[in-house]
């Protein structure tokens, strides 16, 4: 076992399997320990708890999270890692290893497989994600996994700042109204890029996102989605336009509509809560989905 967390040690690491961080699948390693401790204390495991890790990288934060749980199942797309996680984690017998696209792969399918568990169990996911998929990934993990219990992500922090913006600022957009559609998101704290190697070149946050147990209501979601990104493609025109370009409905008859509803015409995207654009969904004619 190799307890990578200096850069020294995590430079030591690379230069004896001759591994070099791969920019295009956003290989940038932890190197605060302070840091990784806090993400692993706010997931607040116990024993009888199994993690899925995406992009284990050189296996810091795998190490830990085995050290709080039943089992680690880390997944990575850099076939390279193989030899050397291997020997990271070659301490640890509830550390599975699995090399995929996390976006190609059933990831509760392969938790099942990889403990042999009779049926899958409630589990979290704590991850340090590339940048470049970090959507895909939210999404696909509130989509296509039911059983998650919740996800404790480092992202950038720009991507973090968009899912927890407020109404009416240019950070709330799409990804905020589709995210709290599925889960309650919590800021757990903000990590400069200076501890990561090799540096990026922005900072970073971790966010606890959380399924909603009870979901949201409304009529069809095909259509909450169709209307959700067809009013964030045109956010510069106001409700009236969007909602009349969106239903093909007379104009004077949707203005009325958004009136009784307590949603102003004149309004645009930004303004409108996720109550809001429920409402809109539930009660305004719409094309077929």
């Amino acid at each position: 076992m190799i307890p990578a967390v200096s850069l020294s040690q995590i430079r030591d690491l690379m230069r004896r399997y001759e591994f070099f961080p791969r920019k295009k699948w956003g290989q940038n390693f932890l190197i605060d320990g302070n840091i990784l401790n806090k993400i692993v204390s706010s997931c607040d495991l116990n024993r009888d708890d199994y993690v899925v890790e995406i992009g284990p990288g050189l296996g810091t934060l795998t190490m830990e999270l085995a050290d709080n749980c039943k089992g680690v199942l880390a997944i990575d797309i850099d076939r390279n890692l193989q030899v050397m996680l291997q020997e990271v984690l070659s301490g640890y017998n509830n550390v599975q290893l699995l090399f995929a696209n996390i976006l190609e792969v059933n990831l509760e399918e392969e938790l099942v497989k990889a403990f042999a568990l009779p049926t899958v169990q409630p589990y979290q996911v704590c991850a340090n994600i590339p940048y470049n998929i970090t959507t895909p990934i939210i999404f696909y993990l509130l989509e296509k996994c039911p059983h998650l219990q919740s996800a404790t992500l480092m992202m950038q922090k720009e991507v973090a700042q968009r899912i927890m913006a407020s109404p009416g600022g240019k950070d709330y957009g799409l990804l905020t109204l589709t995210t709290s559609y599925y889960a309650r998101s919590e800021l757990l704290m903000n990590v400069s890029h200076n501890c990561f190697y090799p540096r990026p070149e922005v900072d970073s946050a971790v966010l606890r996102i959380t399924p909603r147990r009870e979901k949201i209501k409304v009529n069809n979601e095909i259509v909450f989605k169709k209307l959700l990104r067809a009013s964030f493609q045109k956010r510069r025109k106001t409700m009236l336009n969007i909602c009349t370009d969106f239903s093909g409905q007379d104009k004077n008859q949707i203005q009325g509509w958004l009136e009784q509803w307590g949603i102003s015409p004149l309004a645009r995207p930004e303004n409108l809560s996720l109550d809001d654009f429920v409402v809109l969904a539930n009660n305004l004619p719409l094309q077929e989905a």
